[in-house]
């Protein structure tokens, strides 16, 4: 199939355009219209799009460039946008954002106010705004954790490569873990900017935080890059406990044991809110399969993990739809792909209790996975009536649509 057939462009521009990370809708919640980020004013802003109009309007100044952050190591420290702290709420059609230090909100008319200010001795990472837009969680991280992560080079030596630059030169997890630094859960009421609730988790890097679809009490969150993340990975928290989501004990339609050399990631919620959804493998090594689709009940329980065919094993995301249906920009393979990142958007219907996924492809993305940026990170609307992705094929970052 030829790269985005059936795919319609969304955005136009001269620069590069994404959506916001997957863990966020970039949609308002009658899918009327669509927040993203674009590059092309010389500096990562925040735009909207009018679908009925065709209006694409600016709604940041940011000229700062990028604000170090996760997954932007090689960001400016204290200074910039933060491209991975955008979340929208949906029904009020807000923006949350982090800018230098400060914690904005912007609506769809470019009307921007500040809610708080972000420690300085702290790094931002992925946030989330609760279902009804009261609340908004910030994690951030002591910012010794990235000392040294992305550091640009002295004048007139080499720039390093992406990866090089995008990923720590050393064990983030290891440093957290030798010096005791903690990472924070900061909870915000966006009507007033008050910081609600406020936990330090010990020993943990904390990059994603997602509330709960249908209880706010309720928070999602993940040890990034952690050694055993098969068990450590995902953790729920209700304002006064924390528990781990996933443990070792044999589970699943498949009746195999875990050890703790498995791996888990990408998790989000179920749209009712009552599991959580995630991807991984059960081999010894990152993506060495055989790898799965899984989701566990709140309480641990009833979980379930469903293999896929044994030679995918390529890196993806998983968004989820209505109840066992899911989109992904990995993992499914032709004979005619070959090897490498993975290709497609797929639609998978799975069937939890009888362990199995039947796989839908859409289209190929044809992106280049260079970077964060060029990752599909693939969305449902929330009618279930489209899929929303991210592609730079053909040169350029531009988000695009299909039909389910």
């Amino acid at each position: 199939m030829e790269a985005l057939a059936g795919a319609e462009r969304v955005t136009e521009s001269s620069g590069n355009d994404q959506m916001l990370y997957f863990t966020s809708t970039s949609l308002l919640a009658d899918d009327s219209g669509l927040f993203f980020i674009s590059d092309r004013t010389g500096d990562p802003n925040l735009f909207f799009l009018d679908f009925a109009s065709g209006e694409q309007r600016q709604l940041t100044e940011n000229a700062e460039g990028t604000l170090k952050s996760y997954v932007y190591f090689g960001g400016t420290p204290g200074r910039g946008f933060g491209k991975a702290s955008v979340c929208l709420d949906a029904v009020n059609g807000v923006a949350y954002y982090v800018q230098n230090n400060e914690i904005r909100g912007v609506d769809r008319r470019g009307e921007v106010r500040t809610l708080a200010e972000i420690p300085p001795d702290q790094m931002t990472a992925f946030a989330h705004v609760s279902a009804d837009g009261e609340l908004l969680c910030v994690p951030t991280t002591d910012a010794r954790a990235l000392e040294g992560a992305g550091d640009h080079p002295p004048d007139g030596e080499p720039v390093p490569n992406y990866y090089e630059m995008q990923d720590p030169p050393y064990d983030v997890d290891e440093r957290v873990q030798i010096e005791g630094l903690s990472s924070y859960i900061r909870v915000y009421a966006t009507r007033t900017g008050e910081e609600v609730q406020r936990v330090a988790v010990p020993r943990a890097w904390i990059t994603h935080v997602q509330f709960s679809p249908v209880d706010s009490s309720l928070i999602l969150y993940n040890h990034e890059y952690c050694a055993d993340p098969g068990v450590r990975r995902l953790w729920m928290w209700n304002g006064e406990r924390h528990w781990m989501l996933r443990d070792e004990a044999p589970v699943g339609s498949n009746g195999r044991g875990r050890s703790r050399r498995d791996w888990i990631t990408h998790e989000t919620w179920q749209r009712d809110g009552e599991y959580v959804v995630y991807h991984g493998g059960l081999g010894h090594q990152y993506h060495e399969p055989p790898c799965f689709v899984g989701r566990v009940r709140l309480d641990g329980t009833a979980r379930s993990e469903v293999l896929f065919d044994p030679e995918w094993s390529q890196y993806g995301h998983f968004s989820v739809g209505g109840t066992g249906q899911v989109v992904s920009d990995g993992y499914f393979r032709t004979p005619e792909t070959g090897e490498g990142w993975g290709q497609w958007i797929s639609v998978a219907e799975v069937d939890w209790a009888g362990g199995t996924i039947e796989w839908r492809p859409l289209t190929r993305h044809g992106s280049s996975w260079s970077t964060q940026d060029e990752h599909p990170h693939p969305i449902f609307d929330h009618a279930c009536g489209a899929v929303y992705f991210t592609s730079d094929h053909g040169g350029r970052r531009t988000v695009y649509r299909i039909p389910v």
